[in-house]
C-alpha cells in the first residue's frame, strides 16, 4: 500500500524541484510567505521543508534573515568538482558491465534527444536540457549499484546543479557536453568500462570550467 505524502514532504519535493530547475539562483532569497502562496499551503510545511532542504545543503538558514539558497566560493565549487571527478567516472565504469540492452537504449534516447534541444539553431531549448541531463546521470548511477558512493555523490552534486544553467555554456562547452553523453553511449555499447570512465572524466572537466567561470564572474558582479 502506497503512503500519502504529507504536506511537508510535497513541498519538498516541489521546492527542491524548483531549486534544481534554477527558478531560483544560488543566494536567492526563499521566502516563507511567498513559497506558501505559490504552492497554495500554509507556512508551517514550507517551513519544515526548508529545515529538511538545510539539511541536504540546498538551503541556508540565517538566522533573523531566513532562507536562502545555497551559494558557494569559487573555491568550494573546484572542492565539490574535485569530488565528482573522482565518484561520477568511478560509478559510470561499474555501470558498464551492469547494463542491458534496454538500459543502453533508454540512455541513448535520453542523449540523443539533448542533442536535439540542445544544439545551436530555433528549436533549441535549454531549460529542457536540464532534467535530461539529470535523468541520464541518475540513470548511471543507479546502474553502478553502489548504495554508499551514490550518497556520497547525492551530496556532492547539489552545488553544480544549482549553479548549472545551460545559458552559461559557450558554444563549444556545449557541443562537448552533448558528445560525451553519446560516446559514453558507445562506451557502454561497446562494454568498455575504461573508455566509460575516461568520457566522464572529461566531462566532468568541463563542466566544472564552465561552472568555476561562472562562479567567478558573479563574484566579480557582487
Amino acid at each position: 500500500m502506497t503512503r500519502t505524502m504529507t504536506s511537508a514532504e510535497r513541498v519538498v519535493v516541489a521546492v527542491r524541484d524548483l531549486i534544481l530547475r534554477g527558478e531560483f539562483a544560488a543566494g536567492a532569497r526563499l521566502g516563507e510567505v511567498e513559497l506558501a502562496e505559490r504552492l497554495g499551503v500554509s507556512r508551517t510545511p514550507v517551513r519544515e521543508a526548508l529545515t529538511r532542504l538545510a539539511v541536504e545543503g540546498l538551503v541556508e538558514i540565517v538566522p533573523n534573515r531566513g532562507a536562502r539558497v545555497m551559494s558557494w566560493s569559487v573555491a568550494e565549487l573546484e572542492g565539490v568538482f574535485e569530488l565528482r571527478s573522482v565518484l561520477e567516472p568511478r560509478l559510470t565504469a561499474l555501470a558498464v558491465p551492469r547494463a542491458s540492452a534496454d538500459d543502453i537504449a533508454a540512455l541513448a534516447a535520453l542523449a540523443a534527444r539533448m542533442v536535439e534541444v540542445g544544439s545551436s539553431g530555433p528549436g533549441q531549448d535549454l531549460d529542457a536540457l536540464v532534467p535530461l541531463n539529470r535523468e541520464f546521470h541518475d540513470r548511471l548511477v543507479t546502474l553502478a549499484a553502489h548504495p554508499a558512493l551514490a550518497t556520497v555523490l547525492a551530496g556532492a552534486v547539489h552545488a553544480p546543479i544549482v549553479l548549472r544553467n545551460f545559458h552559461t555554456y559557450d558554444d563549444a562547452s556545449l557541443r562537448r557536453s552533448l558528445a560525451h553523453h553519446g560516446e559514453i553511449v558507445a562506451a557502454m555499447r561497446a562494454g568498455d568500462p575504461e573508455w566509460a570512465r575516461a568520457v566522464m572524466t572529461a566531462h566532468i572537466h568541463n563542466a566544472r570550467a564552465v561552472m568555476v567561470r561562472a562562479a567567478r564572474e558573479q563574484q566579480e558582479d557582487v
